[in-house]
């Protein structure tokens, strides 16, 4: 199992995957998974996040290419993305349409 970084309480992490069936981006929380980040389990345990991780990978009908992400605990206590591309995964696909696409769009009407 590899890893970027140790979680701990300096550089605590959640897990996160994609839904198989869907392709949506979820979080992992005690007992399944979410598609809301602010309530993903927060690990600041090595072990104990290895396990969940283990855990998060045998649910290979579940989910798809689940990983440790390093966040923070927010000010209301709940996990903030430290990375832009968490960040930019809880925001969802950005599927407006530009250049070749607009291109596309515009001859089609």
């Amino acid at each position: 199992m590899s890893k970027g970084f140790t979680p701990s309480a300096a550089t605590p992490a959640v897990i996160t995957a994609n839904d198989l069936r869907q392709g949506h981006c979820v979080w992992m929380l005690d007992g399944g998974w979410t598609s809301d980040p602010a309530e993903a389990q927060l690990y600041e345990d090595e072990a104990i996040a290895d396990l969940a991780l283990l855990d998060a990978i045998s649910q290979d009908n579940l989910v798809v290419g689940p990983y440790l992400a390093e966040a923070r605990r927010g000010p209301d206590g709940r996990p903030e993305p430290t990375h832009f591309r968490e960040a930019f995964r809880r925001r969802g696909p950005s599927n407006y349409f530009h250049g070749k696409q607009a291109e596309l769009e515009a001859s089609n009407v």
